[in-house]
């Protein structure tokens, strides 16, 4: 199954968790030594499996153990600061996002025909 945006949050993690015991049979290790490899309860990895939530902390530390960390790097690539943006602040890196601005909020796109 492809995760997309049209799949429920809750078919999003039943895909992740499907997909993390797919792994952990391919390395043919049972929940009980991933999840002493990890460093969590044996039934917190049961519930990431059949698609339940589940702390991020514990995701990572079950990624690790299954050797599949590295994808969170296609997941959350870091971001490359374009040149003309470091000149126009002047070299600092943006911390905050700026509010929009209340002429803009109300208004719709100009369209062809709206000339009246």
């Amino acid at each position: 199954m492809n995760i997309s945006e049209l799949l429920s949050d809750e078919a999003v993690l039943q895909a992740i968790g499907q997909r993390i015991q797919q792994r952990r049979l391919e390395l043919q290790l049972t929940q009980a030594v991933v999840a002493e490899q990890a460093g969590i309860a044996k039934r917190t990895v049961e519930r990431i499996e059949s698609g339940a939530s589940a702390q991020m902390s514990s995701i990572i530390r079950l990624l690790r153990v299954l050797d599949m960390l590295s994808g969170l790097d296609l997941l959350f690539p870091e971001r490359v600061q374009r040149p003309m943006d470091l000149l126009k602040r002047k070299g600092k890196v943006r911390v905050r996002a700026s509010s929009r601005s209340e002429n803009a909020e109300g208004e719709e796109p100009w369209r062809w025909g709206d000339e009246e």
